[in-house]
């Protein structure tokens, strides 16, 4: 199981017949963290003429809101969330403040503004994928270390830490269905000889190179 999430939020700001539309994208966790976000933004923004926002929170996206904030119903918030849901992104809210510009931008242009600024919002923040899985860590001794490098090497699974002593210990990261295989494998080239330790059932991305475990 994998999914994306906002892990730095962001700002990305577009133009449209010149109305500012103004995305702060953030991540939350409940929906009482998405409402205070909501309206720590209505408050920062109280002479704008909108702040529509939306949310999507869980694991299966299972919460769901958005508000259009005063303008024409389904022009805003339903159109925002779409973007959030069309990315595959879970545990994020945005929130797209509107200062009028003088025009009137119709229906479909506002569905089109409000949907380009959440866009603008997500390209504006780091957005990376957690996946579900375990962290192994795997004992060896010297003889059987470089199979195990070429093993890992082999699947692309990084080396988050290892340890030297008598038994050299190697710690991974490893998704969910690529468990069984990897212990089959390292099990056979070690001759048996590998004693493994596993922590199950975690969600883990790399951020660059660099592991967060959740």
């Amino acid at each position: 199981m994998a999914y994306k999430i906002v892990y730095r939020g962001g700002v990305g700001e577009i133009v449209e017949k010149k109305s500012r539309f103004i995305a702060t994208v953030q991540p939350v966790h409940s929906e009482e963290e998405a409402l205070e976000f909501i309206n720590s933004l209505k408050k920062k923004y109280w002479n704008a003429t909108h702040n529509c926002s939306a949310f999507v929170v869980g694991e299966h996206q299972e919460l769901q809101r958005c508000s259009d904030d005063g303008e024409p119903q389904g022009t805003a918030g339903r159109p925002m969330l779409d973007v959030l849901l069309g990315a595959d992104i879970h545990d994020a809210a945005a929130v797209v403040t509107r200062y009028f510009g003088g025009t009137l931008l119709g229906t479909g242009g506002l569905v089109r503004a409000y949907s380009k600024a959440v866009q603008a919002g997500l390209e504006g923040s780091e957005v990376i994928e957690k996946v579900k899985g375990s962290r192994l860590t795997i004992g060896t001794d010297y003889n059987g270390l470089g199979k195990l490098q070429y093993l890992l090497g082999q699947r692309g699974i990084p080396v988050v830490d290892s340890a030297y002593s008598e038994v050299v210990k190697t710690e991974v990261l490893v998704q969910e269905e690529k468990v069984a295989e990897l212990l089959e494998a390292v099990t056979e080239a070690t001759n048996g000889k590998a004693v493994f330790e596993e922590e199950k059932g975690l969600f883990f991305a790399f951020v660059g190179r660099e592991p967060v475990v959740f």
